[in-house]
């Protein structure tokens, strides 16, 4: 047998083997991504890593919501891992469990709207669903949510209480007037003490008197819980940062704004700072207008009517008080309306309160009469 004499300064060889010199393990990267397609009852998860620029799927599980202990232990049972879910509702608690592991490096809210390719999949399964949330994660394409902070979303779920309390009693109104109105006796003093007396000594069919009075004590009690919730209210915003407190007194130097209006749009936009232009914010309200153009056709549709239904509310009553109380908007709504019409009229004026307000928040100067006068001219021209 012939003897294999080293080399100087360097491991055995025999052809193309080396012997002596240990063969290191590739180093690949040991970050998992875990899609979570998440609903009331179970949870859907997929975990997948990438290595070599490959994906590859390491497994999936299904767990119940209700106990969230055996959620919490799998997940620790990563190490490294970064998470995707969807901003259904809720999907806060499935957020606050995970953030709280340590091996947690990194939480992402996907935005359902931009997350077409799950939506429009002709082949639509939890599994298959929380596959393509992991594989968008690890190539790092997973369009992100704005997150609320704790306190603006306790401030939504009281405006919101406040603003559906005011909807059921406007509707149960306009039902009272409605049954009223088939015997001719709609009137405008309705539900003052005499209006009412009067209205419930009307020859009424039995059925429609009683159903009157059930009306009328529902209208009583929605009142109350307005109330109450304008009381919450109050007290919400004695304990305001005072950035919050600066930003309500701001707004309050706008006509025709109001502490309703203050609370919607502070609890609706949260941090201004997240939209880079006042495009966003008015798309994200839901008053950007639509257009299709193809080669020389283009037909103008009506807003997009995504986003925040109540700050879309909350602009278009604005609109309407400072058509009422300044000349110069009822000027610019007057052009307006001889061109568009009223409808279209009313949603410009909104769509440019909104974005005086979005100034204001930003720049943290009050409401200038004069500079939104004549930038109101500008996009007039």
């Amino acid at each position: 047998m012939r003897e294999v004499t080293p080399r100087s300064g360097g491991p055995l060889r025999r052809g193309k083997q080396v012997i002596g010199k240990p063969l290191l393990p590739q180093k690949e990267s040991h970050m998992k991504f875990v899609g979570v397609d998440l609903h009331k009852k179970t949870i859907s998860l997929c975990v997948v890593v990438k290595a070599r620029g490959k994906i590859k799927v390491l497994g999936r599980k299904r767990f119940c919501c209700r106990p969230t202990e055996p959620i919490a232990r799998y997940f620790k049972s990563l190490e490294k891992f970064q998470m995707t879910v969807e901003s259904t509702i809720g999907y806060e608690w499935f957020v606050h469990l995970i953030e709280a592991i340590d091996d947690c490096r990194r939480v992402v809210v996907a935005h359902p709207s931009k997350m077409r390719v799950i939506a429009e999949s002709t082949c639509k399964t939890d599994k298959i669903d929380a596959q393509i949330l992991a594989e968008f994660l690890a190539r790092d394409m997973i369009p992100a949510a704005w997150m609320p902070t704790p306190r603006v979303r306790q401030h939504r779920s009281l405006v919101r209480h406040r603003y559906r309390t005011q909807v059921r009693i406007t509707q149960m109104k306009n039902r009272c007037r409605g049954m009223l109105a088939r015997y001719n006796e709609d009137r405008a003093s309705l539900f003052t003490k005499d209006g009412w007396t009067e209205a419930m000594s009307l020859p009424l069919l039995e059925s429609e008197k009683w159903i009157l009075c059930e009306m009328g004590a529902e209208i009583r009690t929605q009142a109350k819980f307005l109330k109450h919730a304008d009381a919450q209210l109050v007290e919400f915003a004695e304990t305001a940062t005072a950035i919050e407190r600066e930003q309500r007194e701001l707004l309050a130097t706008m006509p025709g704004v109001g502490v309703v209006t203050i609370d919607v749009v502070l609890c609706e936009l949260g941090d201004v700072r997240r939209f880079t232009n006042s495009k966003q914010i008015v798309s994200y309200a839901g008053l950007d207008p639509g257009v299709r153009e193809s080669d020389r056709k283009r037909k103008d549709l009506g807003i997009s009517r995504a986003g925040s239904k109540m700050l879309r509310w909350a602009m278009i009553q604005l609109a309407w008080r400072v058509v009422r109380q300044s000349a110069r908007w009822r000027y610019r709504y007057d052009q307006l309306k001889q061109r568009r019409g009223a409808k279209k009229a009313i949603t410009a004026i909104a769509r440019r309160q909104l974005t005086i307000i979005a100034a204001i928040l930003r720049t943290g100067e009050c409401y200038n009469v004069h500079d939104s006068a004549k930038s109101a001219t500008r996009k007039a021209a």
